[in-house]
This record gives structure tokens, sequence and C-alpha cells, in this order.
């Protein structure tokens, strides 16, 4: 059987001014601890170019039952309570990914 594709997990973060600099280092340290959940296949953090204090974390699982039952743990509670201070607002969208295409980069 092909080995499905990745739930892909989307997260837009607002930051207080002047505090990116500890959430970077406080969200590496939660990084390291949500990729060695079960299920957990990457995560990358993205610093806006266009908008200041804007970060946005992509995390992909390999089902959609095993980032909800991390969702639900309380490790992630915690991992919230960590960020709680930085954060100024944001938004999460949750997908099913239909296709990946890896660049001429990645063939190689």
């Amino acid at each position: 059987m092909p080995q499905s594709l990745p739930f892909r997990v989307m997260l837009r973060m607002e930051i207080h001014p002047g505090h990116g600099d500890e959430f970077e280092r406080v969200w590496q340290e939660i990084g390291r601890r949500i990729a060695a959940q079960p299920g957990n296949l990457c995560q990358s953090l993205a610093r806006s170019a266009d908008e200041d204090d804007v970060y946005y974390v992509v995390t992909d699982w390999v089902d959609a039952p095993s980032f909800h039952r991390f969702e639900h743990s309380e490790e992630h509670v915690d991992n919230r309570r960590r960020l709680a201070p930085f954060r100024s607002g944001g938004e999460m969208r949750l997908s099913h990914t239909l296709c990946l295409l890896p660049g001429e980069s990645a063939r190689q």
C-alpha cells in the first residue's frame, strides 16, 4: 500500500513587538519536543518577509488522528502556555496534502 500524504497544520503567529528573538528560542525548544512525538513528520518555523512580528509554523503529521492526539495532550497545553507571553494573536489551518512535487534541486 502506498504511503499516504501528510496531514498539514499551518499556524500564523503574531508576536508582541520586540519579543521575536525570545519567541524563536522558546519555539525551537518546543519544536524539538514536538519532533519527538509519534506521528510527527517534520516542521518548520518561518518569519514573514512582509509583516513585522508575524511567524508561520508548518507541521506535517502522518495523519489527522496523530495530530489530534497531540493537540489534546498535556504537552501541547504546556507548549501553548510557554508561548503565550509572546503571542498577540494568530490562527490555525488544517489541511490534507493532495500532492507533493519535489523541485529539481531535491531530485538531484
